[in-house]
């Protein structure tokens, strides 16, 4: 019975998110079958990271702030007595600017997706509880399901990312709506990403379609899920913005 599961949802229908999502969740049952997209997904979302490194734009942005770094130190070390200790200054600054390319590439690489496991899992998770406390009979592999396939809407928000990395040559670039304001508001309108709301909405059809909610408790459940990680993202913004 598990393999005739198995044959009705597999790595071969990721590609219905984006066609038909109402047809790919009519699928979703209490199986063990997202595994195999989950791997394809996370392994995407390394080779993403990787072929963002080697554009070579992080290593481009160590090596600024580098530079940056040693004309203070040059600037702030005029005296000739000191220079055994500007050139060890120059030295520990170079080899830390080394260490940040390092540090960067293992972020990029290795951190995404283990942040991208472990937010499905949390989203999974809560809203387990939530069909739990509303009286529903919660299928954590249902709901795992919903959301691994719903995020591979993540993977043309960061394939799109890329390119727009690659072509404006810069870091500082993302598909939220951060560009159309400027100061507060640019933090602000940089937690409203289409992709992010996207995501939300295919999990909330998800839920409704696999009947984990009625449709009335998945719209609010993921109005205020959505809404809740808009304001996680402001806060982030705002605390970075300050330091």
């Amino acid at each position: 019975m598990s393999s005739s599961h198995e044959a009705k949802l597999g790595m071969r229908h990721a590609l219905l998110v984006f066609t038909a999502p109402a047809s790919l969740f009519r699928r979703v049952e209490d199986t063990g079958a997202y595994g195999g997209a989950l791997a394809a997904l996370l392994l995407l979302v390394t080779l993403l990271g990787y072929l963002q490194f080697q554009t070579g734009l992080i290593d481009r942005l160590v090596d600024v702030e580098t530079e940056r770094e040693l004309s203070q130190v040059e600037s702030a070390q005029t005296d000739l007595v000191d220079r055994l200790e500007l050139k060890q200054k120059i030295e520990d600054a170079r080899k830390q600017g080394e260490f940040k390319k390092v540090l960067s590439k293992i972020t990029v690489i290795g951190l995404n997706p283990v942040l991208m496991l472990g937010s499905l899992l949390l989203i999974a998770s809560f809203l387990y509880a939530v069909v739990a406390l509303l009286g529903r009979k919660p299928e954590y592999h249902t709901l795992m399901s919903i959301c691994v396939y719903a995020a591979f809407i993540e993977l043309v928000a960061m394939g799109l990312q890329l390119g727009m990395m690659v072509h404006y040559r810069s870091m500082d670039m993302d598909t939220s709506l951060r560009i159309l304001g400027e100061g507060v508001s640019a933090t602000i309108l940089g937690a409203v990403d289409p992709f992010r709301i996207w995501f939300w909405i295919l999990v909330t059809m998800g839920l409704v379609v696999t009947e984990q909610l009625s449709r009335r408790a998945a719209i609010i459940t993921g109005t205020v899920m959505c809404l809740g990680s808009v304001g996680i993202h402001v806060a982030i913004g705002i605390s970075t913005r300050s330091a």
